[in-house]
């Protein structure tokens, strides 16, 4: 619910109705709405660990890269306009906790990512880390074009993330790659 209306606009309630579930049971498990929405934000936004992630480990960077961007498309797919509202601070408003938890993500996300794409040695590289910070944000920006405004398909997304990431890994301070 929190994908198809403001935040302002879901009330506990309604999300109880659609949860089949006693209101008393929301209020028990997170407190408040903005408790839940604050889960459903940590949900949308936390990679799984990289074990769960089904990227081929023996491979090209090519084919790690494109299994990286498939399974990005398929969590965006699967979470729809919720993805796009959590990621985009769109629900809440500017509010400082909200933010702090989409920050927190995306630098677990960068760091999972560079180990990835094979640069754990960057790991605790900022300058690297900004750069994945950076395609990141374009993960966010391809995904609600898709999924919200549908200008681009599946398919242009995908092209355009494995080719921007090719190219970020490409760019890379040196090191020892893996």
């Amino acid at each position: 619910m929190f994908g198809e209306r403001p935040y302002a606009a879901v009330s506990t309630a309604e999300l109880a109705a659609r949860a089949g579930v006693a209101r008393g049971l929301i209020n028990h498990y997170f407190g408040t709405k903005r408790d839940l929405y604050l889960a459903v934000v940590r949900r949308m936004v936390t990679l799984p660990r990289q074990d769960r992630i089904a990227v081929p480990a023996a491979s090209t960077r090519r084919e790690r890269v494109d299994g990286i961007v498939a399974w990005l498309l398929d969590t965006i797919a699967e979470h729809g306009s919720t993805w796009v509202k959590v990621t985009s601070h769109e629900g809440v408003g500017d509010d400082p906790e909200v933010q702090h938890i989409l920050d927190l993500a995306d630098n677990a996300a960068a760091e999972r990512m560079l180990l990835m794409i094979g640069r754990p040695d960057l790991a605790d590289s900022a300058p690297a880390r900004a750069q994945i910070l950076a395609y990141a944000g374009m993960v966010k920006v391809a995904g609600r074009e898709w999924i919200v405004r549908a200008t681009l398909s599946r398919e242009q997304v995908h092209r355009l993330l494995a080719e921007t990431l090719m190219t970020v890994a490409e760019t890379l301070p040196a090191g020892e790659a893996s």
